[in-house]
């Protein structure tokens, strides 16, 4: 999907759809869209140590929730699109420490100490920040992650979207014959 729209266009109706107001966004939405966040949790509740739960946990929500409203399927993209550099880093992190513990192929070295150090951070990080953006949720406010924020915004709100949500007119876009 395109996200580059003509200049003609963008003065006439505008780029992206408006942002819904903290008033305007009934309970559930708010509830739902901070339950996006929640998803890093999912391999805790099946108490299995394994990255992919979480990753796989958060599909399903976003794939489940993504058409009740605009505010949810951005909640749910942005937590979807930013459990995955954590997820790589934690499957690297396993692979690594098996190949170590079980196989003693690789050692227990300098490099092996920084990555985990760097995971151990990031998933940090990425807690924190998720923590955040679940409070903003349930207040029924925005919350931009630094890279997966903007591009959430610009997939859920522009106008060249082809999602239909519920409670939106039907008919977005008209097509109309060349002149």
């Amino acid at each position: 999907m395109s996200l580059e729209l003509n200049e003609e266009y963008m003065k006439d109706e505008g780029a992206f759809f408006p942002l819904p107001q903290p008033d305007q966004i009934p309970e559930r939405e708010r509830e739902d869209a901070m339950g996006a966040y929640l998803m890093m949790f999912a391999a805790v509740a099946v108490a299995l140590p394994l990255p992919v739960i979480n990753l796989i946990a958060a599909i399903i929500y976003y794939f489940v929730n993504r058409t009740k409203s605009r505010f949810i399927h951005f909640h749910s993209l942005q937590s979807l699109l930013s459990q995955l550099p954590t997820t790589l880093m934690n499957w690297g992190l396993l692979y690594w420490s098996l190949r170590i513990w079980f196989f003693n192929s690789l050692e227990f070295d300098d490099y092996y100490k920084g990555y985990l150090l760097t995971t151990i951070l990031a998933n940090l990080l990425y807690l924190i920040f998720s923590i955040l953006a679940a409070v903003q949720a349930r207040k029924g406010r925005m919350y931009y992650f630094i890279f997966f924020g903007k591009l959430s915004y610009q997939l859920v709100f522009s106008r060249s979207s082809s999602i239909k949500y519920k409670g939106e007119s039907a008919v977005l876009y008209e097509n109309k014959p060349p002149l």
